[in-house]
């Protein structure tokens, strides 16, 4: 064993060092999309109860796309829901206008809402960010 491992350790030392000298970072331009923070607050789901009804940008709403309610944002806006409590993000799209719940910012559909961990409380306190397309 000893000399397995006398043998093994020079060659694992050369090959670190040789994936070291392989930094690509330098040759790939790696550009995240322009964001702008938005509003956050309390968010809602709407689930199954309102499938197949008619969002207000005429769309029928489906709770398994990952789509929201927003009061003012234009209709195709990509928002990035990030859930404060535990961090997890989902990015949906605007299709409907809402909530028309009292301290709420934003409704989600129940797909994402399970994507960030909230379907079960119904409501979380949440960041949004707004995805600039250029």
């Amino acid at each position: 064993m000893r000399v397995f491992s006398a043998l093994l350790m020079p060659m694992l030392l050369t090959v670190s060092a040789a994936a070291q000298d392989l930094d690509t970072t330098d040759d790939v331009a790696i550009e995240a999309p322009d964001v702008t923070e938005i509003d956050g607050g309390m968010a809602s789901y709407y689930g199954n109860e309102l499938a197949g009804n008619r969002t207000a940008s005429g769309e029928r709403f489906d709770p398994g796309q990952m789509t929201g309610a927003h009061r003012t944002l234009p209709f195709g806006s990509m928002v990035r829901v990030t859930n404060v409590s535990n961090g997890d993000s989902v990015v949906i799209r605007i299709n409907d206008r809402g909530p028309f719940s009292r301290g709420r910012v934003i409704d989600i559909s129940q797909a994402a809402a399970r994507e960030i961990g909230m379907h079960r409380s119904g409501t979380a306190r949440v960041k949004l960010a707004l995805l600039n397309d250029d």
